[in-house]
């Protein structure tokens, strides 16, 4: 108990060395900047791209930097872009990640800056829409890295700006996202001592969520191929009916975590999201194929659950004449973990932008991230910024009716820009 009152009163002595002028400062440029970073979310909510193909993006992004004398580097795991600001004084170094790519959804939110952008998703033309909001995430660190810009002489460090590609998994048989990032040496040269991000949320504008230690799922994709005997749908008996197979796998499926996992420790999940077979209303095909996620926090219920699918999905398929392959892909996401030592020091940088009463622990996030590969590296802290006038009508992340109200845009860069000085003056 003794020492941890000494620790609290020497976090508090040391959160004081951060001087004041500059968080004025963060705060009058937040507000001048407000109209100017609106613009930009704006214009990068209309023109969104798919996964490695933020080329437009990018080239904004890019831009923007150079403006403002940065060391710029692009084509970071193809079209990543990473901005360098040296401080004044030696010291630390701090980056801060925004994700850039938007989703293969078509727009239902009636804006005048609405999407209408089309894309190739798996060989197919698709709409595009920020649908997970990362347009707020990008135009928010553009507009931090400005901030941070006009106060460079006085900052004891280094700010490293990651503008990340394909955070929504690369498109498959392609490299992208933060592991392509990492692969590519972005948490070096310099070396990254800490990383901060955060996310568009359906809470209310104004407050803000987080959590120490496990935080967002691991996230893996799931693929299951049930082979049958093709035939006449008006002769079924005539062959072996993988649609109906499927359907009994997707009942049982959900039978694992329901009924096998102890859901009492963490949560977890397995979600079927497609399901495509045949090509005529009277024939029985030869082949469907499903896809589906899976998300957990704990490597042994990961295991558990792999295990319980794979003997579902064989049996069943077996027990009809069937045949059936499962295929997992892993690496996607891993568990997001908030390092708590450092989450418990950043905490005051976070009262001071939100308020204290609007800064609250959230539950755990069965959503997954690829933050946790800048992680491995450098310890994080990855939290949540509302931007939801209603939060009990808002639609959810990746919603076709998902919006973000623009006054959650200015919170958002104050609080990048305000932990990356805290950081570096608290670490000095």
């Amino acid at each position: 108990m003794k020492r941890f009152i000494i620790g609290a009163l020497a976090l508090q002595f040391t959160f004081a060395q951060t001087p004041e002028y500059l968080n004025k400062q963060i705060d009058d440029m937040a507000d001048r900047l407000e109209r100017k970073v609106i613009d930009w979310r704006r214009d990068i909510h209309e023109n969104p791209e798919l996964s490695n193909r933020e080329f437009r993006t990018a080239e904004k992004v890019a831009a923007h930097l150079r403006s403002l004398g940065m060391e710029v580097k692009t084509g970071v795991a193809h079209t990543g872009v990473v901005g360098l600001l040296k401080g004044g004084k030696p010291g630390k170094v701090v980056a801060l990640r925004a994700d850039m790519d938007g989703l293969p959804v078509k727009e239902k939110v009636d804006l005048p800056f609405a999407s209408k952008a089309k894309g190739v998703y798996q060989g197919k033309e698709v709409d595009v829409m920020h649908a997970c909001g990362h347009d707020n995430h990008v135009a928010g660190l553009m507009g931090a890295a400005e901030i941070l810009a006009g106060m460079k002489d006085d900052l004891p460090g280094t700010v490293k700006f990651i503008f990340q590609p394909a955070e929504e998994g690369a498109p498959l048989g392609e490299k992208g996202g933060a592991p392509y990032m990492v692969e590519q040496g972005v948490m070096n040269n310099p070396k990254v001592d800490a990383i901060f991000g955060l996310h568009a949320w359906p809470g209310k504008v104004g407050t803000a969520q987080y959590r120490s230690g496990p935080t967002m799922a691991a996230a893996e994709r799931m693929r299951i191929t049930v082979t049958g005997v093709q035939t006449h749908g008006a002769a079924p008996w005539g062959g072996v009916d993988p649609i109906v197979i499927s359907s009994q796998i997707i009942m049982a499926l959900q039978t694992i975590m329901a009924r096998e996992v102890n859901i009492t420790a963490v949560p977890g999940i397995v979600t079927v999201g497609s399901i495509h077979g045949g090509v005529r209303n009277n024939i029985i095909p030869e082949e469907v194929v499903m896809e589906g996620t899976i998300r957990t926090f704990k490597e042994d219920i990961r295991q558990q659950i792999h295990e319980s699918i794979r003997k579902k999905v064989e049996m069943i398929a077996e027990a009809s004449n069937a045949t059936a392959k499962l295929e997992i892909f892993s690496g996607i996401a891993k568990v997001t973990y908030n390092e708590p030592s450092l989450t418990e020091q950043m905490l005051p940088s976070l009262r001071r932008v939100y308020g204290d009463e609007n800064v609250m622990i959230r539950p755990f996030v069965t959503g997954a991230e690829d933050f946790p590969f800048f992680t491995d590296h450098a310890p994080g802290l990855y939290f949540f910024n509302g931007v939801a006038e209603d939060p009990s009508t808002a639609y959810s992340n990746h919603s076709p009716y998902f919006f973000a109200d623009e006054r959650n845009l200015k919170y958002g860069v104050k609080s990048m820009a305000q932990l990356a000085v805290d950081y570096l003056f608290l670490n000095q």
